[in-house]
């Protein structure tokens, strides 16, 4: 006898065929049986120790989020219902260029510091490793969904170059190099960069095109938090798509977006950039959330020379007037890289989450809307936030275009990706909600995509760009990481007024053949592993 069978379930294989009416059989982790119900005509039905009824259910592979930030969050919480409730059995994290390995004692330092913004200080963690592979490793104890990670090249730069803008020597290139081929060899799935944030963004084109050919001969790819998302966005993919090809290198791009009033409705011309590429034989994937409001740290806002040195540097030179002057210059005036080239609207920038709890009364509101309840300006508010929590505030900026999300969520090469931060009291809804929002708000509601377009975008077409060959459909003797969800009631609980509510519809949920979701509540399973690179 197997395991489970699912019965009578729609199946949703994840490759975009239509869908069927089957028997699913689970034994030891895996597919083992797929009877479709034509088959089954007359014939005795597969048993098993469980049975579960799947009528007017959708089975399908479980969920990729191609963009995650859970590189902590996964370790300090075995729940993580956040992603778990969402259908999801596979996150890629180590994204945007900053993550905690490979690292020293030194570097981590200045990272936990750096990023707590992302994922909290980490004062309860366990921080038992420093390479790659002993951070997979420590992810292998058990965690609570499946996690890929990318070597990030802002945290390698820390480490061989520092924190400062200036060329890698040739030295510090080939060991930067070393770096990324060790993380390739103990699991990674490939490279990402942060190239609006320090220290990533120091990098010239040549140091990155060096970088991304160790990627290709590993069978990795390159995924870039490319230099602008605003007034030089459509320069800025060019030059990845222009790099990575150069390179040999695959290239997926993170959280591909057309922000700012400056491309509002200039979807189409990324697009077409993209289009030719791939008709010249590039490869090239994408994900995108389905939310037009984006997130990151209010740090994260201010100009690359402000940044330089690290965490300690950036808080002297709010602290000094002069400087902070002309770092307000920039923000309002000028237009900033770490704002993408646009100066800053205070009113569209939200408070999300802050570390010091004397602050929390500000959570919610906008800079401007902070700033008129204190008395002040938009800059003072926003520069005694960042020097009181010490660079932990997080932002919502309410930038995007719903044309351009629509657009973008319909071009072939696009995949799925919440870019959800899991920390403030009121962070972006789209960690709790992205995938059942795809499936009830732009399937269902919208029909933007079909159904089993949509499904093939969050499971088969990311599992092909992490090469694994086991996952993302519904095959036999593939891992049954599977989700079931009810496509007339599928939704996401969060909002942007309660962000943290869990979805709706999705009562079952799979890792590695085990229920981490049942009944619609979460079980005690800490099923997930990590999922390492499937050598060329």
């Amino acid at each position: 006898m197997e395991d489970l069978v699912i019965r009578d379930a729609d199946v949703v294989d994840g490759s975009g065929a239509d869908s069927y009416r089957a028997d699913v059989v689970v034994d030891g982790g895996r597919i083992v049986s797929i009877v479709k119900e034509a088959a089954a005509a007359g014939c005795q039905r597969p048993g098993a120790v469980r049975e579960l009824d799947a009528e007017g259910l959708v089975l399908s592979p479980g969920f990729i989020d191609m963009h995650a930030h859970s590189d902590l969050a996964l370790l300090r919480d075995p729940d993580h219902s956040a992603k778990a409730a969402q259908g999801v059995t596979l996150e890629v994290i180590g994204q945007d260029g900053l993550s905690y390995a490979p690292v020293d004692d030194r570097t981590l330092a200045e990272l936990r510091r750096a990023i707590t913004g992302w994922n909290g200080y980490g004062d309860d963690v366990d921080f038992d490793w420093r390479s790659v592979g002993e951070y997979l490793d420590r992810l292998d104890r058990g965690i609570a969904v499946n996690a890929a990670y990318l070597v990030p090249q802002g945290t390698v730069r820390a480490l061989v170059v520092g924190w400062e803008d200036r060329e890698a020597t040739p030295g510090e290139l080939d060991r930067m190099r070393r770096l990324v081929a060790q993380g390739l060899e103990q699991g990674a799935v490939g490279l990402s960069s942060g190239l609006t944030y320090t220290p990533g963004m120091y990098a010239r084109d040549g140091e990155l095109a060096e970088l991304c050919r160790v990627v290709a001969s590993y069978g990795g790819y390159y995924c870039p938090h490319h230099r602008s998302y605003g007034a030089g966005a459509l320069a800025a993919y060019a030059e990845m798509v222009a790099l990575t090809r150069e390179a040999g290198c695959p290239l997926h791009l993170a959280h591909a977006t057309m922000n700012f009033d400056v491309n509002r409705g200039r979807a189409p011309e990324l697009l077409a950039l993209l289009d030719r590429a791939l008709d010249e034989g590039a490869d090239i994937t994408l994900d995108t959330y389905p939310y037009t409001p984006g997130c990151t740290t209010l740090a994260a806002l201010l100009p690359g020379w402000a940044s330089e040195g690290g965490p300690e540097e950036i808080l002297a030179r709010l602290g000094d007037p002069e400087t902070a002057e002309r770092i307000r210059h920039d923000l309002e005036v000028t237009g900033s890289d770490g704002c993408h080239g646009v100066p800053v609207e205070w009113e569209t920038v939200e408070i999300s989450g802050v570390t010091d709890p004397a602050l929390g009364a500000l959570v919610g509101r906008t800079v401007r809307q902070a700033a008129d309840l204190r008395g002040e300006t938009p800059w003072d508010t926003a520069r005694e936030l960042l020097l009181r929590d010490r660079l932990g505030t997080t932002v919502l900026q309410h930038v995007g275009h719903e044309e351009n999300v629509r657009a973008i969520m319909r071009h072939r090469a696009h995949t799925g990706g919440s870019d959800g931060i899991l920390r403030g009291s009121k962070p972006h809804p789209r960690a709790y909600g992205t995938f059942p929002r795809y499936l009830g708000h732009y399937v269902r509601e919208l029909g933007v995509l079909t159904l089993e377009e949509c499904v093939a975008r969050l499971t088969g077409r990311p599992a092909a760009r992490l090469r694994l060959p086991d996952r993302g459909l519904v095959r036999e003797g593939y891992r049954a990481d599977l989700v079931l969800f009810d496509p007339a009631a599928v939704a996401p609980g969060a909002t942007f007024a309660e962000p943290c509510r869990l979805p709706e519809g999705i009562p079952y949920v799979l890792v590695d053949g085990r229920f981490v979701i049942e009944d619609g509540r979460r079980t005690d399973v800490l099923a997930g592993r990590a999922v390492r690179r499937t050598p060329v």
